[in-house]
């Protein structure tokens, strides 16, 4: 069993299970006291006290429900045979496409496999992208300034169809397979919690303690099928980037090798320009065609991805307190974002600019941990949306040896004017005004110096 090879604290993490389980065996033990008496005895019984007793027994023989946000990567599939095994429950798996680009035929035939009662996919690109993945794009979202929340973006999105298929299902339990290190077991505990404060949630990974390593040879115990790169990486998808952690991976002066990358290919030596095209700070056409954004992201990552643009490599907080090395693949998110910001600096005010910054910053904060719910995420947004009304434009950038920089941007919004930043003799700025400007500018600076200056004259007199 797995139990033996967890210590005394793992043991005791299981209290609550034990408790619950011992409680089912009562009720079994006593109902099944009411069904075996004698024949006279039944007799004696009403038929109306009978068939009570006989609705309470099958109540109990009822197995509870589950649904498991399901991947049927490692994690998830122990959770089915663990909901099972240690808990007695039905499992309903449900996975959630998010743009992984996964065999989902296979998934839910691991589903079946595993004995999972029912299997449910939810095809959410769409709504991942329009919902989720704009409201990013518009708030430059990058935690830590390096990487694009891919995998924290989609987390709300999971939890709140897992919740939809719990209340279709009649489930008062969901589970998820996150470990207790990680950032996504606060995402998702808090997304469920704050859609239905009452829901269950068991996450057998975190309530278990288990380990990476104790987790494969569980699965092998139990027939559960786990592929080369499962033993290898913990890899999580969707159609905004890919993060890749475990392994060797965990030496942060270890090279990511080019065979743990997917998207991101070898510097091509060959030169390409892309052209992108924003309404109201949405990306709306990549070269010159129009495209939904979930194609758009697609043939971004395709294109960029080629020219070996989109690799980020970083140590970054976690909300739990430790620092870990992360990988991850953006070739799309990376070339969105850096034109759009590119835009943003022709359009809006200094400003405007400068402030929008500090919510950025605030915005892919909660997003990353797991506060997508929190009315202040939506008063951002609300700050944010207004300042896109004017992000309408081009922009231009060019793909060169790994490298990608925005060559040119256009918008009927711009601010800037060449008549007043040329150099030449057409200039409209009349450069006699700035030396009252200056002087104004900088008065307090100049005048905190002079005290300096006076106080320090004061000191030598002293010494001398």
């Amino acid at each position: 069993m797995i139990q033996r090879c967890h210590s005394e604290d793992t043991h005791r993490s299981q209290i609550g299970m034990i408790q619950e389980t011992s409680w089912q065996n009562r009720k079994f033990r006593d109902l099944a006291a009411i069904t075996n008496h004698s024949s006279k005895a039944k007799r004696r019984l009403t038929t109306k006290k009978y068939k009570f007793s006989l609705k309470l027994l099958a109540l109990a023989m009822t197995k509870d429900k589950v649904v498991l946000a399901f991947s049927g990567g490692l994690d998830t599939s122990v959770c089915v045979k663990y909901l099972q095994m240690e808990h007695n429950m039905d499992v309903i798996t449900t996975t959630v496409d998010c743009g992984q680009d996964d065999d989902f035929d296979a998934i839910r035939r691991k589903s079946e496999l595993l004995g999972a009662i029912k299997h449910v996919y939810v095809d959410s690109r769409t709504d991942f992208v329009e919902n989720y993945v704009a409201k990013a794009i518009r708030a430059n979202a990058l935690y830590q300034g390096k990487y694009p929340l891919a995998t924290a973006l989609a987390r709300p999105l999971i939890a709140s169809r897992t919740m939809e298929v719990a209340r279709k299902e009649g489930a008062r339990y969901v589970s998820h397979g996150c470990t207790g290190k990680g950032n996504d077991q606060v995402r998702l505990d808090l997304a469920l919690r704050a859609i239905d404060p009452k829901i269950r949630i068991i996450a057998p990974i975190r309530d278990m303690n288990l380990t990476r390593d104790i987790e494969i040879k569980y699965a092998n115990e139990h027939n559960i099928p786990v592929n080369e790169e499962t033993k290898r990486y913990s890899i999580d998808v969707n159609l905004w980037g890919r993060a890749i952690e475990g392994g060797q991976l965990e030496d942060p002066w270890f090279e990511v090798p080019d065979d743990a990358l997917h998207l991101v290919k070898k510097a091509e030596n060959s030169i390409e320009y892309i052209e992108l095209e924003f309404e109201q700070g949405i990306p709306k056409s990549a070269d010159g065609k129009k495209m939904n954004l979930v194609d758009l992201i697609a043939y971004l990552n395709d294109k960029v991805g080629r020219h070996g643009v989109g690799i980020i490599d970083h140590v970054e907080d976690r909300i739990v307190g430790i620092k870990s090395r992360e990988i991850y693949e953006a070739p799309a998110a990376t070339a969105i974002i850096e034109a759009h910001r590119d835009l943003e600096k022709m359009v809006l005010t200094n400003f405007e600019f400068r402030f929008k910054q500090t919510v950025e910053e605030e915005w892919s904060w909660l997003a990353y941990s797991g506060l997508w719910f929190d009315p202040l995420r939506e008063d951002l947004d609300t700050f944010i949306d207004a300042t896109q009304k004017r992000v309408t434009g081009k922009v231009r950038m060019k793909l060169q040896n790994g490298s990608l920089n925005v060559v040119g941007r256009k918008s009927e919004f711009s601010l800037y004017s060449k008549d007043l930043a040329t150099y030449t003799s057409k200039s409209t700025f009349d450069q006699r005004l700035a030396k009252g400007f200056v002087e104004l500018w900088g008065m307090q600076t100049v005048l905190a110096n002079s005290l300096k200056t006076s106080d320090s004259r004061k000191e030598g007199e002293k010494i001398t």
